[in-house]
């Protein structure tokens, strides 16, 4: 249905109109303009924008066609206010149009270009994340139009149909949205997670887990200075999920990744005892035996008691040693005949 009358208008540099309701002859029966502090907001939006030689109105981004509708959460400092204040005024499953001054809609540009990235959409030219506004004027944002936009502002339209309105505790925060305090209560509850996971034999999804866990935390140190007593304690609590993570990659065959994780221990810990003896055994499933026998040696060296355990995997690599040389002399036998 298409209803042509004007909408509220939001402030002097903002007009609105409705352009549909779905399902209804009526608006949406409540609208998001009181929602509290981390109330999370889904909608789809298409950004227009008129050329002004041929006052033409041109796509900057459509959500539908890129297959991901934006998620907001209001009252959290976002970078473009304007957009806040339009979903505000309206009502769920409404599909309404705003006309916003260019002043409103400065940042757009890089609003546009987290979307782009978040879909999933590869930047045509190279775009260094780390540049910050005036570094942006120089390098560019990876995308023409957006380039072109941020050097030459104008009001941009934006056609927003509001999906759905969730309020917090009803909703999984993303991690950009978390407080450093909500990181790191949630590091120990999804460990637990994991090990309970594992226990049951649920190996790759216990790894998730703790990899989730490792990520909040990695959030979390950048935050602090290297050497000091908060940045110490945060990687104390990385030892135990990197170890966790790296049994779970090995158990996976994921040999490689099971020596990253165990060898990061060690740079810290060069005398863990669990992670040389996974990385001794990661490196004899990706046949580095030199490697894998330097670790297992060592876990031998340093705790006898694994003595029995540790000369199982030395008996197994010496066997698959022999049955290598045992191959190799096949072929090169073969080579010699042929």
């Amino acid at each position: 249905m298409i209803i042509l009358q004007m909408k509220t208008v939001l402030c002097r540099e903002v007009s609105a109109s409705r352009v549909s309701t779905k399902g209804s002859n009526s608006p949406g029966s409540s609208t998001v303009i009181n929602s509290p502090e981390c109330t999370k907001v889904t909608f789809h939006f298409q950004t227009l924008r008129t050329r002004p030689d041929t006052d033409e109105e041109v796509v900057i981004d459509d959500s539908r066609k890129a297959g991901k509708p934006m998620e907001l959460l209001l009252n959290k400092q976002f970078k473009m206010p304007v957009w806040e204040a339009c979903i505000g005024s309206m009502y769920i499953q409404e599909v309404a149009r705003f006309d916003v001054k260019k002043d409103l809609v400065y940042p757009y540009p890089f609003v546009s270009q987290s979307y782009r990235q978040y879909a999933g959409q590869a930047s045509p030219k190279p775009y260094h994340p780390q540049c910050c506004g005036m570094m942006a004027m120089k390098q560019g944002l990876g995308f023409e139009d957006l380039n072109e936009l941020f050097h030459h502002p104008s009001d941009l339209s934006f056609i927003i149909e509001l999906l759905q309105v969730e309020q917090e505790g009803n909703y999984k925060k993303d991690s950009w949205a978390m407080e450093p305090e909500e990181k790191l209560q949630l590091v120990p509850v999804l460990r637990e997670e994991g090990n309970e996971l594992y226990r049951q034999g649920k190996v790759a999804e216990a790894g998730l887990k703790y990899l989730e866990a490792l990520q909040y935390l990695e959030q979390l140190v950048l935050r602090e200075k290297p050497g000091e007593e908060e940045w110490q304690e945060l990687e104390d609590k990385k030892v135990p999920l990197l170890l966790n993570y790296s049994q779970c990659k090995l158990l996976q065959g994921e040999y490689y990744a099971a020596i990253e994780h165990a060898s990061t221990v060690l740079k810290s810990q060069p005398e863990n005892i669990k992670a040389l003896f996974r990385r001794g055994k990661a490196h004899l499933g990706a046949w580095n035996p030199a490697e894998a026998r330097q670790d297992l040696e060592r876990v031998k060296a340093l705790d006898p008691s694994l003595a029995r355990a540790v000369n199982a995997e030395l008996q197994t690599l010496e066997k698959l040693i022999r049955e290598k040389e045992e191959q190799d002399k096949q072929q090169y036998k073969g080579k010699m005949f042929s």
